[in-house]
């Protein structure tokens, strides 16, 4: 057993399709295919359950992936450290994978700069993920870090970081009523021809459940898992929608709508840094988490 064998199945597992694997992988379809039979050859047990296209591993395979994330994982710690140490600065060198809640995806930034402006050879791949898949991918290596709420759904066993704490505004147009107003009620705010983000995402239920003590039950026009179609359906639909009150800031002046907090009741959640909690911990992940003490706001 090797590590390529290990890396072709886990680009198996999540391509689910032997081309694009192979495709990922930069090998041929033969040899992937090959190299996970002399897997499962190797360790005596059926690990894909093979027909004309890919159907999905075994029981044994699924336990088999799961290992293979963890030697993966390790692996890829260990690379980092001897790359630090063979850095004649100690530099660290390598790619971060982080999941990140769409409604926190405009604050990453602050997070990768500072990372970048200390260890400008780190490189990151950012992916707009809802919380549940957050924590899935956690566990299953697939991701070395994510951006989710602390305090509204379990986090135990993370480790995790506190960066900013989440409150809401409602985001209208320039003409309409609530526009000048210095809040607004979210009984007021169920009244609006409303475009809120799709339920399985954790901020739309923080959402819900404050509509539900408001003893409102709205039903939006629109429903999506991006944020950017939000505010561009606020700003030429004429629609209404609910946001983080930072976006204010955070995305410079937003022409031709306005922001109005909202109240009755006031919600407030913390949104932090999540990873597992391991030992030795990975030379990137380290730094990641010491960034992030210094970026707080």
């Amino acid at each position: 057993m090797d590590i390529r064998q290990l890396q072709y199945l886990a680009a198996l597992a999540r391509e689910k399709h032997f081309t694009r694997a192979a495709q990922a992988c930069h090998v041929t379809q033969p040899t992937l295919s090959g190299r996970i039979r002399q897997l499962e050859q190797e360790l005596g047990v059926p690990i894909v359950e093979r027909g004309q296209r890919f159907i999905g591993l075994t029981p044994e395979g699924e336990r088999v992936l799961k290992w293979a994330h963890l030697i993966l994982d390790n692996w890829q710690s260990l690379q980092q450290e001897l790359g630090a140490i063979r850095s004649k600065k100690g530099e660290l060198v390598g790619r971060l994978v982080l999941g990140v809640i769409p409604s926190a995806l405009p604050m990453v930034s602050l997070l990768t700069s500072a990372m970048e402006r200390q260890h400008p050879r780190v490189e990151f791949t950012v992916l707009s993920q809802s919380s549940e898949e957050i924590l899935r991918n956690l566990h299953d290596h697939a991701i070395e870090a994510g951006i989710t709420y602390l305090d509204n759904e379990p986090v135990e066993g993370l480790k995790q970081h506190p960066l900013y704490v989440e409150r809401y505004c409602l985001f209208v147009g320039d003409n309409s009523p609530y526009a000048d107003k210095p809040s607004v009620t979210w009984a007021e705010a169920a009244l609006e021809p409303l475009c809120l983000l799709t339920p399985n995402m954790q901020n739309r239920r923080i959402v819900d459940r404050a509509f539900a003590a408001a003893n409102v039950h709205p039903s939006p026009r629109l429903e999506t898992n991006s944020i950017m179609n939000l505010l561009a359906s606020v700003r030429s639909m004429g629609l209404s929608s609910i946001m983080p009150e930072y976006f204010i800031n955070v995305l410079g002046r937003l022409e031709g709508m306005k922001a109005v907090p909202l109240e009755e009741p006031r919600v407030e959640h913390k949104v932090g840094l999540v990873g597992l909690p391991r030992e030795p911990l990975s030379p990137l992940i380290a730094a990641l988490f010491a960034v992030a003490r210094e970026v707080r706001s």
